[in-house]
């Protein structure tokens, strides 16, 4: 294991360069694996199927989701892929399934992460600093898997994989340093104020609901749009899907806008972090 590099006094004031931080992951990558895959097994542990069930889950929740609203709803995309079947319903309602489910692991899970984890907090020479990032490296696993999932299916009811699938990683990068941001916000938050866990578990609910997961942007009356486009979901959804279905480029210019956005807000959440992480060892 590697040897980790951080203050010996828990009460002494904490780097908040960016510069530093990097430096930090990079020195301590390897507990980072460590524990990365330690949560990633973690969740499944003890169960007969193991890691499988990061396989299952999507595919069932999709089978139910796709069932719901394709048949008794009757909810049909349509629009930029042309084809309005079924197959098609399943594909691009994954999508949206796939980036929602990246944001809710991580903030979901964000305000217990470091209550949660006391025992390294009290220990002074664990960078607790990594512990929002070995949670988001947790989801991308289980989005990789899906994403997986999904190209599988698009070979098996289209024929083919849109060549611009290859930009996704490109497409959820922004996604990934917002939930960064915000895990480091939240975790903090969360040690001193413990009601923060209930009240981010509606508002992820009602971010689900106000995006386009399990219906078109488009469906959405015009005088209301504007909310929808405000969930920060809303556009990674549409340009994953365009990658991943339709077969278009993203908006190069949209993606460098959200992504200068998400590097702002991530640099607040980690200095929020770093001044506040002082009072954890006293709290908990």
């Amino acid at each position: 294991m590697t040897h980790l590099h951080v203050n010996i006094n828990p009460h002494t004031a904490h780097s908040i360069s960016p510069v530093t931080l990097v430096k930090n992951f990079w020195r301590n990558r390897q507990i980072i694996s460590q524990m990365s895959k330690r949560e990633v097994v973690g969740r499944y542990k003890g169960s007969a199927f193991g890691l499988a069930w990061s396989l299952f889950n999507p595919i069932l929740m999709l089978a139910v989701y796709t069932f719901v609203f394709s048949e008794i709803f009757k909810a049909r995309w349509g629009g930029a892929g042309g084809d309005d079947s079924k197959t098609q319903f399943a594909v691009v309602l994954f999508v949206g399934i796939i980036v929602l489910n990246l944001f809710c692991d991580v903030i979901n899970r964000a305000p217990s992460l470091i209550v949660a984890n006391a025992n390294f907090v009290k220990k002074v020479i664990f960078p607790v600093e990594t512990l929002s990032l070995v949670t988001v490296l947790a989801a991308l696993f289980n989005s990789l898997i899906n994403v997986g999932v999904l190209l599988v299916a698009l070979l098996a009811f289209n024929g083919f994989i849109p060549w611009t699938a290859i930009l996704i990683p490109l497409v959820i990068l922004p996604l990934v340093i917002l939930v960064l941001g915000l895990s480091w916000f939240l975790a903090s938050l969360g040690v001193f104020i413990r009601d923060v866990g209930q009240t981010v578990t509606i508002i992820t609910t009602v971010l689900m609901f106000l995006s386009p997961v399990f219906y078109p942007l488009d469906a959405v009356p015009e005088r209301f749009r504007p909310f929808i486009l405000l969930n920060p979901l809303t556009f990674i959804i549409e340009q994953s899907r365009a990658v991943l279905v339709w077969g278009n480029l993203p908006d190069w210019k949209g993606l460098l806008m959200y992504c200068i956005a998400s590097l702002i807000i991530a640099f607040i959440g980690y200095v929020w972090f770093q001044k506040t992480r002082k009072g954890f060892a006293d709290v908990l």
